[in-house]
């Protein structure tokens, strides 16, 4: 295979039990997996193993669910995990290759902070670190940061856009070269390779310099998820690697054209930004063991528990009086993730789907595309999106752990590596090689040091 084909750039998005609802009460799943570090660690070689760019850890800065009851949050299956900045770090020093990304807020962190956690990853890691910024979308975070309800969406995101240039104004406290390490002269670095942020702005004051140096990728590789304007927005700007929610074909390929001029319009490369739309896969050697595989799951789902899934979905609108055998009503909107409210919506229209079987729906990739099948015809799928402008690549979401991921790179891996579509081989040693992305210049933006 040429060095210089296209090939799919390939996540995975690995909540300990796995992406469907259910997944945690499978007999073959580790529902305690969220606290136990060799687990994660065999997860994280078996990504390797598989060639995959990235692991990306989800979080949030609370309990994200809506709950009536003790009753009804008790069924719920992720409550508790390790902290992925805490878990990802020692990762790294069991893998060689694969990329650790995680995400952590701008809304309830400072720069200086976050900054300084992703550039020291980035160095134990020798490279290999990702930042998925989110600005968060529930109360249930806020209450934990002295607020009563989160900020408005727009004030979330005008946060974020200052939150990222501190961010990298500080990864830029140091040239590349700044350290000298001269025992003879006594210089233990250049004087004039140091410089001062002195940010002051609407949110935040940081003077800087960050107290570690520049990263080995320059910046870690920005992700971020966002679909609404001013996700969109944020991600032309920033994003380099852009996690979406799409469920057809023509729907990711308007998305997928219309970031890439958001980018060019931004100055950017289009290039150098990667969409990798979710996929939650259930694959087998059979169409008939995929199926079995799914109903397992399906016949495990809490109707209660199925139900609050989709009120957060929904950005956290109480649904549970409304007939489950009926259509979903018209709600208002939300400050929690409207695109995904919306994209729920034309999913239900579309199908004609109930409100149970919507959430029944739902289950498995919460909104996001679903694929089940063998190996050939998820390929099939795949590669279909990939050739027609609609995809770099693929956020996968195995359906339950760590089985749904055995099954990915024993089964599809080889599939797709067998048409071309993906590498046999690691391209370089850092997240960004990988990638095939440009690693940032230096960028001075305050003053050199005196």
């Amino acid at each position: 295979m040429s060095s210089q084909r296209r090939t799919m750039k390939l996540g995975a998005f690995l909540p300990a039990p796995g992406h469907h609802v259910a997944a945690w009460r499978h007999p073959n799943a580790r529902p305690d997996g969220g606290l136990d570090f060799d687990y994660y660690r065999s997860l994280v070689r078996t990504a390797e193993r598989g060639l995959f760019d990235m692991v990306f850890l989800s979080d949030g800065a609370g309990v994200r669910t809506k709950y009536r009851d003790a009753d009804e949050l008790s069924r719920q299956g992720r409550m508790v995990h390790f902290e992925p900045l805490t878990l990802l770090s020692a990762l790294a020093v069991h893998t060689t290759h694969i990329g650790l990304a995680s995400t952590a807020s701008t809304s309830y962190n400072e720069p200086f902070n976050l900054a300084r956690k992703f550039a020291s990853l980035d160095h134990l890691s020798a490279g290999r670190a990702g930042w998925n910024v989110v600005t968060s979308a529930t109360d249930a975070e806020a209450r934990n940061f002295n607020l009563d309800r989160q900020a408005d969406h727009a004030s979330r995101y005008r946060r974020a856009r200052e939150f990222m240039e501190v961010v990298t104004g500080l990864w830029d406290s140091w040239e590349d070269d700044a350290f000298l390490y001269d025992k003879e002269s006594g210089r233990f670095f250049d004087p004039e390779k140091l410089h001062i942020l002195g940010h002051e702005g609407e949110h935040f004051r940081v003077r800087g310099p960050l107290n570690v140096a520049r990263p080995p990728q320059g910046y870690p590789v920005i992700v971020q998820a966002g679909s609404s304007p001013d996700g969109q927005d944020f991600a032309a700007r920033w994003a380099e690697v852009v996690f979406t929610v799409q469920q057809t074909l023509d729907g990711a390929q308007n998305y997928y054209r219309g970031l890439k001029k958001q980018v060019a319009d931004h100055g950017r490369d289009p290039d150098q930004v990667k969409i990798l739309p979710g996929a939650f896969i259930v694959v087998g050697r059979t169409r008939a063991e995929a199926e079995d595989k799914y109903a397992t799951l399906q016949d495990l789902v809490d109707p209660v528990v199925g139900l609050g899934m989709l009120s957060y979905q929904l950005g956290m609108v109480d649904i549970s009086g409304y007939p489950l055998d009926g259509p979903l009503p018209e709600l208002p909107p939300t400050e929690g993730s409207t695109s995904k409210q919306q994209l729920l919506y034309e999913k239900a229209r579309r199908e004609g789907l109930t409100i149970r079987e919507l959430y029944l729906s739902v289950a498995a990739g919460r909104g996001h595309r679903f694929l089940l099948g063998t190996p050939e015809t998820i390929a099939d799928e795949l590669e279909d999106w990939f050739v027609n402008e609609a995809a770099d690549g693929f956020n996968i979401m195995p359906d339950y752990l760590p089985d749904g991921l055995d099954a990915v790179v024993d089964l599809l891996v080889p599939e797709l590596q067998r048409r071309g579509l993906m590498r046999t081989a690691y391209e370089g040693t850092t997240l960004r090689e990988n990638l095939g992305l440009h690693r940032p210049a230096f960028r001075s933006a305050g003053r050199a040091a005196t």
